[in-house]
């Protein structure tokens, strides 16, 4: 980030601490998108995405006044919303934990050809898709959730090492370590069963039904396909102060940005709008 821009966030940055808010709506709107979708890469589902995002939004404003400019405004939200991620057990999969090996043997031994029609007249292909992406996106969970956040930030994100290690409490050459593995680990599973992304036999299209009845995927319900989706340079573009200096790129493109939802930022707002914005001078 060049001395004009961090001069001027900081600038903002003041402004909202002091009360403003055109300012603090402002910072909010720069860095919504980010904290909703790695929240959704973390948790692995929107409901509980939202939630999170609803926290570490109101965390970030309630702390607003320790920000000091020592990182920049992104790396600094970035580090709220990591370690409230990497802690948060309120979500589906903290209850419900996956694996590979669980994820694998389903793919293998699901008796997908035993379930009747279920898809409630929506189209297949519709819900194919729906599935696709949901499906990647859970296989997530199957990471320890340090090397889930960890593939998130590099691979989604394409964070810098030495920030991506600052966020997390490690070196730089550890955290590209660790990443080399755990994309390795992604790749090695989705080569070896998906046939969307590899060379397996799971076919989404094939699999629609079974994941119906497996409450996996809700016909009536396709969070996805009604999401409205960012091309990934947009949210890339509001972390500009992180330089992508490692060369460690491969394409996991079921890692699609998206707007964060309307419900969100209608909460946000609406305690934008309360008397409860004086906190933040407090805090």
């Amino acid at each position: 980030m060049n001395k004009k821009k961090n001069e001027e966030l900081q600038a903002l940055v003041a402004q909202a601490t002091a009360g403003d808010k055109k300012a603090l709506e402002m910072l909010i709107a720069g860095v919504q998108d980010i904290v909703f979708n790695l929240s959704l890469r973390m948790l692995g589902t929107f409901a509980d995405a939202e939630d999170a995002t609803q926290d570490i939004l109101l965390k970030m404003i309630t702390h607003l006044s320790s920000f000091r400019g020592e990182s920049s405004f992104t790396t600094w939200v970035f580090s709220i919303a990591a370690n409230h991620l990497k802690n948060y057990k309120k979500h589906m999969f903290a209850r419900y934990p996956l694996s590979f090996e669980y994820y694998g043997d389903d793919i293998v031994n699901g008796k997908i050809q035993d379930v009747p029609d279920l898809t409630q007249n929506v189209e297949k292909d519709i819900l194919a898709e729906e599935l696709k992406m949901s499906c990647t996106n859970v296989m997530l969970q199957c990471l320890d959730v340090e090397s889930r956040c960890i593939f998130i930030l590099g691979t989604m994100f394409k964070i810098d090492s030495r920030i991506a290690g600052d966020i997390l409490d490690m070196s730089p050459e550890a955290y590209r370590q660790r990443l080399s593995r755990v994309r390795k680990k992604m790749a090695e599973f989705l080569g070896a069963y998906c046939g969307e992304y590899g060379d397996g036999k799971c076919k989404c299209k094939e699999r629609v039904n079974y994941a119906i009845q497996s409450h996996r995927l809700h016909p009536l319900q396709l969070d996805y396909i009604n999401a409205t989706e960012i091309s990934l340079q947009t949210m890339l573009d509001v972390k500009n102060a992180m330089e992508d200096i490692d060369d460690l790129s491969q394409d996991f493109s079921f890692c699609k940005p998206y707007q964060s939802p309307e419900r969100t930022k209608h909460m946000i707002q609406e305690f934008l709008d309360s008397t409860q914005l004086s906190i933040i001078q407090k805090s």
